[in-house]
């Protein structure tokens, strides 16, 4: 035994310390050979190779699928100018919304049609501006947030004041400051900002007005949703058709891309939309929802033209570009603005036909 370099010999009977003890069992286990690999079971070789096959096939149909689609998405955004994808998305996200808060909860579809008459009366101002015409936006803002508003609490004349208290301030407003500003603009181009100004005013949040007053009536929050499906349905009718089969431009110099092929999809569309939902939501007779879906039609097509010859007049493609595939605001809202009157009316007119 050697000794330590301590002098002394180590115990033999002393513990061994752990280290010592690692390396010793260590030392001791002798080396395993590895076994044989078990014999592979055909059958279930052949199952894995069968999901294999069936994964990359699924994947390769996948893949194909994809690249048609996008390719299709393509041909669709240079014909349309829109892509597909985005637009169908943030429509449904948009009509989820408008939908639950029209049955549910009234107040919130106030907010929302407040919101939506605030940002097209700033999108269309700032449009205006751009072509050189003097807008006031911080007044045409608080005074068509204060017409909305009052659409949901005054009576309808109360409402009548407050519009025409809303045009004249702000006709008023933009005579003043150009008084202020003198700045040598010519009498006709002053005459057309106060012009301008009052349209603003009436345009945008009377109509919205006009929409939250017909949800205020009496089972009013089902004809809001008849008319605005009627309107989804004709602008679907009409993309879908003119898309497919459109040749014949409706009218070339106001908007080119709308064609005879997709407003017969629209008259179709709404006209079925209207029977449907004066059968089943409105509690009418059928023959009322054909009436609906032919005002509605009429109304949505002339806002429609109507802000596509605007927007020509202004020398721009959409009102702006917070809506990715859509445009802006008032680029959704202009078949809807014009067709909350129309809505309103028919209400009056139709409601005592009620079956049940």
């Amino acid at each position: 035994m050697t000794d330590l370099p301590g002098g002394d010999a180590p115990d033999e009977d002393a513990p061994l310390l752990p280290e010592r003890r690692t390396r010793r069992r260590r030392g001791a286990s002798a080396p395993t050979a590895p076994g044989p690999v078990p014999p592979t079971d055909p059958t279930t070789a052949a199952f894995q190779a069968h999901v294999r096959s069936a994964r990359s096939e699924l994947e390769n149909q996948v893949a194909h699928a994809r690249a048609e689609f996008d390719q299709a998405n393509e041909r669709i955004k240079e014909r349309t100018g829109r892509d597909l994808i985005v637009a169908i998305g943030i429509g449904l996200a948009i009509g989820a919304a408008v939908v639950l808060s029209v049955i549910f909860w009234k107040w919130i579809f106030v907010v929302f049609a407040l919101g939506a008459a605030v940002l097209g009366v700033f999108e269309f101002g700032r449009a205006l501006q751009g072509s050189g015409r003097r807008v006031d936006l911080v007044p045409q803002v608080v005074l068509g947030s204060v017409l909305v508003v009052s659409a949901w609490f005054l009576q309808m004349w109360l409402l009548w004041v407050v519009v025409f208290a809303a045009v004249a301030v702000t006709v008023v407003w933009r005579l003043v400051a150009q008084m202020v500003a003198r700045d040598g603009r010519r009498y006709g181009d002053v005459l057309d900002d106060a012009l301008v100004a009052g349209f603003l005013q009436l345009y945008v949040p009377f109509m919205a007005a006009l929409c939250v007053v017909l949800l205020r009536q009496e089972r009013g929050e089902f004809w809001v949703l008849a008319f605005l499906i009627v309107v989804v349905a004709a602008d679907t009718g009409a993309y879908a058709t003119g898309l497919m089969i459109g040749r014949h431009p409706m009218a070339p110099r106001i908007s080119p891309k709308k064609t005879w092929e997709g407003f017969a999809g629209a008259a179709a569309a709404s006209l079925i939309a209207g029977v449907l939902l004066a059968w089943l939501l409105l509690q009418l007779p059928v023959w009322t929802g054909l009436i609906l879906g032919v005002i509605i039609l009429g109304t949505a097509t002339v806002g429609d033209l109507g802000e596509s010859m605007i927007k020509r007049d202004l020398g721009i493609k959409d009102m702006s570009s917070w809506l990715p595939g859509h445009g802006g605001v008032l680029d959704r809202l202009d078949s809807i603005l014009l067709s909350a009157p129309a809505a309103l009316a028919l209400y009056y007119l139709l409601t005592p036909l009620v079956t049940r």
